[in-house]
C-alpha cells in the first residue's frame, strides 16, 4: 500500500445490553449446545455452566455482637487482674507460678512481666486456682501413701499351709490354759495380792550389781538368758558370740563363725545344757547371716543366708521352739520352720527396715517394730495384720508381750515407752523413760509385774506394771546401755553396754 492511499478508520459501534447478564449468559450457552429449547429441564440451574447458587447469608450483627462480646470479656478480664492481689516478692511469684505448673520464666521476662503473667493468669483460672491445685496434690500424695502402707497379701507355699495349721493347733490350749490362770488370780484376795506386790518392790529396791564382766574386746550387743536361768548368751562386734554360767559369769563356750558384727542372738526353750546335735542357740548378723548353734559345738550346725546382704538386727524363738522369727533391714520379717527347714513367711508391711520382734506367750501372734516408727501386730495362723502401733515420733528399737497376752511394750528414738492393749487396740499409757532413746524394752517372764527399759543415757530402769512408776534406777556402766534381759526365775537382770561389759544386777 502506498502513501498515497488513504487509511479508512472504521468505528466500531458500542453494544449497549439491557437486562440480566444471567439471562444473556444463557442464551449464549442455548446457541452454542444447538439452540436447545430455554424452558426444558435441561435449563436448570444445575447445568448453568460454572455459576455457583447457594441460599446461605452472612449475618454481620452477630459477627459485630461476638466481636463486642470478646472485647467486654478482654476489658473484664483486665479489670479483674488489676484489682487481684499478688506478692511483689519475685520467688513468692514463682512459687506460685510453679504450683500452677506453669513455666516460672519466660525469655526475657523480668519480675514484673512475671507478675503480670501470675495476674492474667488467675483472673482467668480464679483466684483460689493455687489453694484448689495444693489442696488436689494433697490428696494425690495422702492417696500414694496410702497406697504404699496398705497391707497386702498373696499365696503362700504348701509348707505355709502346714505351720498355719500346727500354730492354731498349739496356741488354743495355751490360751485356754492363760486365761484359767487368769481367772484363779482373779478369785485370790486382794490382801494377798498387796502382800505380794509389796514384797516384789521391797526386792527391786533392792537390786545391785552382783557380777560386772567384761565380755569382749568390743562393744556387747545383745544378751539373752535360757529357760532355766543357768546361761547367759551375750553377742559382740567382734563377731564372736559367747555363753556364761549364772550367776558366776565363767565363759562356758565360744561361738565362732561370724564374720561381721553380730546383733541378735536367742536360746531356744526347753533344750537341756547336755543335749548335742540340737538346735539350742541362734544369732544374727549385720551381713545378713543367722547361724543356728548347739551345746557340745563351737561351730554352727546350720545357715541361714536367706536375709543377706541386709542386717538381721533381732531374732526370736516361737514358744513351741518349733519356728524362728527374724527382722531384717529390708523392711521384712521371716518366719523360719526348723522341722521343715525351710522359710515358710516372708512378711512386709513396713515402710522402712525391721528393727525387732517379739512373740506372745500362746504362741498365735507376734509384734514387730520399725524404724518408720509404727508398729505391726501379726496373727501367725492367719498372716494377718491386727493391730496397727501408731503414736510413736521416732524409730522403734524395743518391743515386748507380756505374760498376760495382750501387753505389748515399745521403746523408741523418741526417748518414750508405750503400752498398748491388744484387745482395746489402743494405746494404755506413754511413759516419759529416759533422757535418750530406748534401747530395749523387756517384760518379767513370770508374772509380768514389771517391766525394764535400757537407754543411752547409760541407764536402765524397772517400772511398775499397773501404776507404770518408777521403781529402780539401774546405774553403773559407762556407756550407753545396748539391750537387757530377765531371767525367767526373775532372779537376775542383765544389762550389756558399749562400754564392753556385762552386769548381772539381783537382789541383796
Amino acid at each position: 500500500m502506498s502513501d498515497d492511499e488513504e487509511l479508512v478508520y472504521v468505528k466500531r459501534p458500542k453494544t449497549i445490553h439491557y437486562g440480566s447478564l444471567e439471562d444473556t449468559e444463557r442464551m449464549r450457552q442455548l446457541k452454542d449446545s444447538g439452540g436447545s429449547d430455554l424452558y426444558s429441564g435441561a435449563g436448570s440451574s444445575s447445568d448453568i455452566g460454572q455459576i455457583y447458587t447457594s441460599s446461605e447469608y452472612f449475618d454481620l450483627e452477630n459477627e459485630v455482637s461476638k466481636d463486642k462480646a470478646a472485647l467486654l470479656e478482654e476489658f473484664e478480664r483486665k479489670k479483674k487482674a488489676r484489682q487481684i492481689h499478688v506478692s511483689t516478692d519475685d520467688s513468692e511469684v514463682k512459687k506460685n507460678l510453679r504450683a500452677l505448673n506453669e513455666p516460672i520464666c519466660y525469655f526475657g521476662e523480668g519480675p514484673a512481666e512475671r507478675r503480670i503473667r501470675l495476674k492474667e493468669l488467675l483472673a482467668s483460672l480464679g483466684e483460689s486456682a493455687i489453694p484448689q491445685k495444693a489442696t488436689k496434690d494433697d490428696d494425690k500424695k495422702q492417696q500414694v501413701q496410702r497406697e504404699q502402707e496398705s497391707t497386702w497379701y498373696h499365696e503362700g507355699p504348701e509348707a505355709l499351709r502346714i505351720a498355719r495349721i500346727w500354730l492354731a493347733n498349739y496356741s488354743l490350749p495355751r490360751a485356754k490354759k492363760r486365761l484359767e490362770e487368769a481367772a484363779e488370780q482373779l478369785n485370790l484376795p486382794s490382801a494377798t495380792k498387796a502382800g505380794r506386790m509389796v514384797e516384789l518392790q521391797k526386792r527391786i529396791q533392792s537390786l545391785a550389781p552382783m557380777c560386772s564382766q567384761v565380755g569382749d574386746v568390743r562393744p556387747i550387743t545383745n544378751c539373752s538368758f535360757n529357760h532355766d536361768s543357768s546361761l547367759l548368751l551375750t553377742s559382740s562386734l567382734s563377731s564372736m558370740c559367747k555363753v556364761w554360767s549364772v550367776p558366776d559369769c565363767n565363759l562356758v563356750q565360744t561361738l565362732r563363725g561370724h564374720q561381721f558384727y553380730v546383733s541378735a542372738i536367742a536360746f531356744r526353750d526347753g533344750m537341756a545344757t547336755d543335749s548335742k546335735g540340737e538346735v539350742a542357740m541362734a544369732s544374727g548378723c549385720y551381713d545378713g547371716t543367722v547361724k543356728l548353734w548347739s551345746f557340745d559345738s563351737e561351730e554352727a550346725i546350720a545357715d541361714i543366708n536367706g536375709h543377706v546382704p541386709h542386717r538381721v538386727s533381732r531374732l526370736a524363738f516361737h514358744p513351741s521352739g518349733r519356728f524362728l522369727g527374724t527382722a531384717c533391714y529390708d523392711a521384712s520379717w521371716r518366719l523360719w520352720d526348723l522341722e521343715q527347714k525351710q522359710e515358710v513367711l516372708h512378711q512386709e508391711g513396713h515402710a522402712k527396715a525391721v528393727h525387732c520382734i517379739a512373740f506372745q506367750v500362746d504362741g498365735s501372734v507376734c509384734v514387730t517394730g520399725g524404724l518408720d516408727a509404727f508398729g505391726r501386730v501379726w496373727d501367725l495362723r492367719t498372716g494377718r495384720c491386727i493391730m496397727f502401733l501408731e503414736g510413736h515420733l521416732s524409730a522403734i528399737y524395743g518391743v515386748d508381750f507380756s505374760p498376760n497376752g495382750y501387753h505389748i511394750a515399745t521403746g523408741s528414738q523418741d526417748n518414750s515407752c508405750k503400752i498398748w492393749d491388744l484387745r482395746r487396740r489402743h494405746p494404755v499409757y506413754t511413759i516419759p523413760a529416759h533422757t535418750n532413746l530406748i534401747s530395749d524394752v523387756k517384760y518379767q517372764k513370770n508374772g509380768g509385774h514389771f517391766l525394764v527399759t535400757s537407754s543411752y543415757d547409760n541407764t536402765a530402769k524397772i517400772w511398775s506394771n499397773k501404776t507404770w512408776q518408777p521403781l529402780k534406777t539401774l546405774s553403773g556402766h559407762d556407756s550407753k546401755v545396748m539391750s537387757i534381759d530377765i531371767s525367767p526365775n526373775s532372779q537376775h537382770i542383765a544389762t550389756t553396754s558399749y562400754d564392753r561389759t556385762f552386769k548381772l544386777w539381783s537382789p541383796e
